[in-house]
């Protein structure tokens, strides 16, 4: 079989080189500094549901794993410590707005539209 035809699995690996692509860069073509938006517990789906909210946005996500995160994530699946989320700084903005729940942006409207 050859090289075209081989199967290469992407689905749950974590592939820094497709991030780079797809984060942003400045004027001189380098990549955007990250900017801190949140930590996500480790249990639960947080941090999933949010990089797949962020994502389907186009605002793409970096994923740190503070202390010792990286090597629970090795062994046992999770980081037992959560995850920190990090995103470039031209679209953190946007990114905040999409991280409020939806009830608190409908009262917001509600409350302006009888103002």
């Amino acid at each position: 079989m050859d090289e075209q035809n081989k199967a290469s699995p992407t689905w749950g690996r974590y592939i820094p080189g497709e991030l780079l692509e797809r984060w942003p860069r400045d004027e001189e073509g380098n990549p955007e500094p990250p900017v801190y938006l949140c930590h996500c517990e480790p249990l639960g789906m947080a941090e999933q549901l949010t990089v797949s909210r962020m994502e389907s946005y186009g605002i793409p996500c970096l994923r740190q794993y503070p202390e010792n995160g990286d090597f629970g994530r090795l062994i046992i699946g999770v980081s037992g410590t959560g995850t920190d989320i990090f995103v470039p700084a031209s679209l953190w903005a946007d990114a905040c707005e999409l991280l409020r729940e939806p009830e608190e942006t409908e009262r917001e409207e509600l409350s302006d539209e009888l103002a």
